[in-house]
């Protein structure tokens, strides 16, 4: 029988609907594979890494029949997350997505920089948030109420192990998803170092209410 979609805990079999996701929503919210030859490196920069080292801490959209058709992962631990990312995850995947010989010359060159380089991750400027997320959810199923319950599901998660706030960065361009996240109570962090594609936000993992 058929029931009604729901968040519920990622599970090793949601894998492949994981990696599916995040390609189909990887350039700026839209279809990566029209633009990258081998659009798994975001999986393996974005997503798996999340429900390999965090699991706890991976939530899926079930569409109510076993089907993950969205996804939220996080970082208790921003600087923690990135000493395992290296040492635990790197080694599994560099092979497929070795890193660039020079400054990247291609999108997947870029994105494979990014892979191999998760001490990025660690901001000083983003101490005071130092859980990290990222959310993706299949086209047609945004604009229900569905990724509001997948954050509130995380940030809850994320404070009951200790972290007071997190932050996400995101591509400028995808100006739905900025909408999203305004709405959810995410506000710029100002100060941060980074790229004039992309922006930081962040939130405290309390006052679910705003959601």
């Amino acid at each position: 029988m058929t029931e009604s979609p729901a968040v519920r805990p990622y599970r090793p079999e949601d894998r492949e609907a994981l990696d599916d996701i995040c390609v189909r929503t990887a350039h700026n919210g839209q279809d990566s594979r029209p633009h990258y030859a081998d659009p798994s490196v975001f999986t393996a920069a974005f997503a798996a890494p999340y429900a390999y080292l965090e699991p706890e801490l991976a939530f899926v959209l079930d569409d109510g029949r076993g089907n993950a058709v969205g996804y939220v992962v996080g970082a208790a631990d921003t600087a923690r997350f990135a000493e395992r990312f290296r040492t635990e995850w790197l080694p599994l995947v560099a092979e497929r997505h070795p890193a660039p010989s020079g400054p990247p010359a291609t999108p997947d060159e870029t994105i494979a920089w990014l892979l191999h380089h998760p001490e990025r991750m660690v901001v000083p400027e983003l101490a005071p948030w130092p859980a990290h997320l990222h959310i993706d959810l299949l086209p047609e199923w945004q604009g229900r109420g569905h990724g509001r319950r997948l954050m509130r599901t995380l940030l809850a998660a994320l404070a009951g192990r200790g972290a007071p706030a997190v932050h996400l960065v995101m591509a400028v361009a995808n100006k739905p998803a900025r909408a999203f996240y305004d709405r959810l109570g995410f506000e710029e962090v100002e100060g941060v170092p980074m790229d004039a594609s992309v922006v930081c936000l962040g939130r405290t993992t309390g006052e679910l209410d705003r959601l």
